[in-house]
């Protein structure tokens, strides 16, 4: 079901703090949304860093312990030099008071040295536990995202696309938070303490020093730009990239009974040429940003070192200072280099914020919230004058259609494609919603209902088997928690599946592939409507489940459907009119409208639509048997 995100106020959930629970970050991009701002990325970044304050000042208080050394030895080490340095200057000699306060600093020092790896693993320990927490809050909340779209919204999104934004992107951001807690914030921490130290001693050598930061910042602006960009480019083709492959390994089949091998190698390397060529250019950039901040760097350095060396010789300042100084300058330079240096690691987190961001920002979402339980249905089915058109289309694919269907009745649907027949399923399953009249379930309109709960009273069985890697125990039973063997059994015997299983090395315990692809079509089939029967559904969909099937293979499966319908109402969309004989009513659907409705043998007399589709469909079916004979 479609609904604007703002109709429904975001409920965030709370948890008992703990390091083994998940946090839900949904609430951080539904309050995002909601911002009339421009600026969305930034906000994002800023509401998680906001969140986790307590942590982040936490480590950032025992940073300043663990980088103690860094500040104390260059100032341990001045003393140390003008002590020495006073001593054989003065003339008097080594006094005890020098020894004293020689042997004071290097206490101090050794202390200093010490104290670094206690600290150093107890704020590694704070930011772990925060990263790590934030990371799979994020990732968590994508999936649920995922899950709440609705099935129009995965059918436009490219499967690739979303691959790409979950596996790169979300890593992406998971760094970007990751550089901000572990190098921004000290390097920011140690230009300020180098700063004030600097200022502190000589507030005329700070002065020098501070023309490092504008300097470093027209580097940043020149580049900030071209950095962006790139990285935008780079985004955009990977998604292309992924997508391309994944279309790739699910036309493998097709691929190699074409003998179409080189044409999709060919393919791939024009789209990998486009990648690298957008990866080499990202890479050139960065390279020309490094070497320029590095040359900028080292430029400063040196005049820095000269320039204390002239203070000294003009007695502005003492001999150890210049090493202290020299030390200082080198930690400002260093720590506004490694600022401009995460400029373009910045600019790839925030692109993937914004990528990530584009399915978070999806309104085109189902909404259960606030509607009606479903803790059990009839099975009764009633479309009122409905009418349904695709978004941004004008073509109504359903017009004016009326049925009123008694729980227990097996409904079936025939027609040309394009005709409706599936899009009346999907009203029926919920992942449509009319634009005009109402589909009614127990007499309730489905779009007030709760359809995460109404689904678990229906099973159905589409056109192409969806079966997984597992064993054919996992894909029968997906999604259940509890099942009785007896009823796994009822089922596989009711699916027609107790010979398949018997003939398996590990019965239903064998491994069958991805995609189960060690089963033919028509035991794949089989599988799915095992897996729709043991959900003990009331109301059960058969979309075309035996269209693509040989005859031998639509024996069995029609034999499966038989039993599987009985005491159920039955939705059933038919390609081969005879499996459809001993249907209650079947609707024939022409161009979205019902022309006629009725028994099979009330149709066949009438001689109107359905007796023109079935003679086409049985000279259809004798021109394909003639031609394998």
């Amino acid at each position: 079901m479609t609904q604007q995100v703002e109709k429904a106020k975001p409920k965030r959930r709370t948890y008992q703090r703990s390091d083994n629970v998940i946090p839900d970050y949904d609430y951080l991009f539904e309050e995002e949304r909601s911002s009339k701002k421009h600026s969305k990325k930034p906000r994002l970044f800023k509401k998680v860093l906001k969140m986790n304050t307590k942590p982040l000042v936490t480590s950032t208080l025992v940073y300043f312990l663990q980088a103690l050394p860094t500040w104390i030895i260059p100032l341990v080490t001045a003393n140390i030099i003008n002590l020495v340095t006073a001593s054989v200057t003065s003339g008097v000699g080594i006094t005890r008071e020098t020894w004293i306060e020689l042997a004071l600093n290097a206490v101090i020092a050794v202390v200093m040295i010490l104290q670094n790896v206690p600290t150093t693993v107890w704020r590694d320990s704070i930011m772990s536990r925060m990263l790590r927490r934030t990371s799979a809050g994020i990732k968590s909340s994508v999936v649920r995202k995922l899950q709440s779209l609705s099935i129009t919204y995965h059918k436009d999104m490219q499967t690739g696309v979303i691959q790409s934004k979950f596996l790169k992107d979300t890593d992406q951001v998971d760094q970007l938070f990751s550089i901000t807690v572990r190098n921004l914030i000290p390097s920011i921490i140690t230009v300020i303490v180098a700063v004030a130290i600097s200022v502190y001693k000589n507030g005329f050598v700070a002065l020098f020093f501070l023309l490092v930061v504008p300097i470093n910042l027209i580097l940043t602006f020149a580049f900030r730009k071209k950095v962006r960009e790139g990285y935008r480019d780079f985004r955009v083709k990977t998604e292309d990239m992924s997508n391309k492959l994944s279309n790739m390994l699910a036309m493998m089949t097709v691929t190699k009974s074409h003998g179409l091998e080189e044409v999709e190698i060919s393919a791939f390397k024009r789209s990998m040429h486009k990648l690298t060529g957008s990866g080499m250019r990202v890479d050139r950039t960065g390279a020309l940003f490094g070497a320029s901040s590095w040359v900028t760097s080292t430029v400063m350095s040196t005049l820095c070192l000269v320039f204390c060396a002239a203070m000294a010789l003009l007695g502005q300042i003492q001999v150890g200072d210049i090493v202290l100084y020299q030390t200082m300058f080198s930690q400002i330079n260093s720590g506004v280099s490694v600022l401009i240096g995460l400029m373009p690691a910045m600019a790839s987190g925030f692109e993937a914020i914004n990528s990530v961001s584009e399915i978070m920002n999806a309104t085109d979402i189902e909404i259960n919230i606030g509607k009606v339980d479903v803790p059990k249905i009839e099975g009764n089915v009633t479309f009122d004058k409905v009418y349904y058109k695709y978004p941004n289309t004008e073509q109504y694919v359903v017009k004016d259609f009326s049925l009123d269907v008694k729980a227990g009745e097996c409904i079936a649907f025939v027609g040309a494609s394009g005709s409706g027949k599936s899009t009346i399923m999907n009203l029926i399953i919920g992942f449509l919603i009319a634009n005009q009249g109402e589909v009614l379930i127990d007499g309730k309109p489905i779009q007030k209902c709760n359809l995460s709960e109404y689904r678990h009273h229906i099973s159905v069985v589409p056109q192409n088997s969806i079966l997984f890697a597992g064993t054919l125990r996992e894909n029968i039973t997906y999604g259940l928690n509890r099942y009785s063997e007896e009823d796994l059994l009822r089922v596989v015997e009711m699916a027609n599946l107790k010979e398949l299983v018997d003939e398996l090395p590990k019965g239903l315990d064998t491994v069958i592939g991805e995609h189960g692809d060690k089963l033919s079509g028509g035991q794949k089939q089989r599988v799915t409507i095992a897996r729709a029967l043991i959900r003990n559904p009331q109301i059960l969909i058969l979309d075309e489940a035996t269209s693509a099937l040989d005859n031998i293979s639509e024996y069995h499966v029609q034999k499966a459907i038989s039993s599987s319908i009985k005491g159920r109402t039955t939705f059933i969309v038919a390609h081969r009119l005879s499996t459809i004989r001993n249907a209650d009513r079947i609707v024939v659907m022409e161009q979205g409208v019902a022309v006629e409705v009725g028994t099979y043998d009330e149709l066949m007399q009438k001689k109107g639509k359905f007796y023109e589709l079935k003679c086409l469909n049985d000279m259809n079916q004798k021109t394909a048997e003639e031609a394998l004979a």
